[in-house]
């Protein structure tokens, strides 16, 4: 079990989704950035899909009220543990009685904080995850909040084992030295391109519209959540003012309102939306899109569909490939 003692900006729990419910106006939801989030589980021997605590920016300070393996990926907001810094996108092992605290943001915007065994908390039409809206999922359908206790699941036999071996020759917590390899980790800049695959209505844009898409910068503003980014730049317009129909939206979705001015949808997106969409982020950089924060400057580069499957199918390969090597690591330790 854990303990909050302080919540953090945003502090709360997610998994891949609450999928198949659209229809009746339930939204998807789940980790924003999923790359982390699948990782953070494979280094603790989960299941991808089990639930992580999602991390906003300002982290949380958690107390740890019994044994546990756990792995930080994503944003690096200086984690600390008994006040000593610990590095992300690696396992660690903590003792009883362990304090974990967040310090500085310096870089990305969130990190997701996985445990072995997963987070014992009830599903909601098949998902963990805080669908915040709706009050439902996750803790109580809420952020968490201080004094929150959550107990884990069981551990997979390999973990329990790991922690086992670690728990005799370990004062206060172990960092195994191994990671994730850099070449794998997103470089979650200030700055960034967004590959884009044209939206439905692309076509409907004014030319210097379609122009300064691709070419100019756009600035993630203070108006985003995990609904969606608001972005600030040179505003684009139709070509004819009219009335588009409500359609299915997706994460990364680029919708334009009536003042020029994207806006990127995000994992809580709605189920349906009736702006002129001008693109789609491929959904190999959505993790990268996932870190950004508001006051960060994004380009979007055109891409074609083929190419965003050609990408996606082999970052999956990567990691795969990764997974394969993590449980490889975990039976040395054992």
């Amino acid at each position: 079990m854990i303990t909050i003692k302080k919540p953090g900006l945003l502090t709360t729990i997610q998994d891949l989704g609450r999928h198949g419910f659209q229809r009746y106006g339930v939204i998807a939801g789940g980790a924003m950035d999923t790359f982390a989030h699948r990782i953070a589980n494979f280094l603790v021997g989960n299941e991808e899909n089990a639930p992580t605590i999602e991390i906003t920016m300002l982290g949380p300070v958690i107390e740890f009220d019994e044994n546990a393996l756990i792995s930080i990926c994503g944003g690096d907001l200086s984690p600390m543990i008994n006040g000593k810094p610990v590095r992300p996108w690696r396992t660690i092992f903590v003792k009883k009685g362990s304090e974990l605290r967040f310090g500085s943001l310096k870089s990305g915007c969130r990190a997701n904080l996985a445990i072995a065994g997963g987070l014992s908390i009830p599903s909601i039409m098949g998902s963990k995850s805080t669908y915040l809206r709706a009050g439902i999922g996750g803790f109580h359908g809420r952020s968490l909040q201080m004094y929150d206790q959550i107990p884990f699941g069981l551990p997979n036999e390999i973990s329990a084992k790991i922690m086992r071996k670690l728990d005799a020759h370990t004062h206060h917590f172990f960092e195994m030295e191994w990671s994730v390899t850099s070449e794998l980790i997103p470089n979650n800049k200030k700055s960034a391109s967004i590959r884009v695959i044209k939206g439905r209505q692309y076509h409907l844009f004014t030319e210097d519209s379609r122009k300064n898409f691709f070419s100019n910068t756009f600035e993630v503003t203070t108006q985003s959540d995990r609904m969606g980014y608001r972005l600030k730049g040179e505003p684009l317009s139709l070509e004819h003012a009219q009335e588009i129909l409500s359609e299915a939206v997706n994460f990364g979705t680029i919708q334009v309102p009536s003042d020029g001015n994207p806006i990127i949808l995000l994992a809580d997106r709605q189920t349906t939306g009736g702006y002129p969409k001008i693109g789609q982020v491929a959904s190999v950089d959505l993790p990268r899109l996932a870190q950004m924060k508001p006051g960060d400057q994004l380009r979007f580069s055109e891409i074609t569909n083929e190419q965003a499957f050609h990408l996606l199918i082999e970052k999956e390969k990567e990691i795969q490939q990764l997974k394969k090597g993590i449980l490889l690591k975990f039976r040395e330790v054992v």
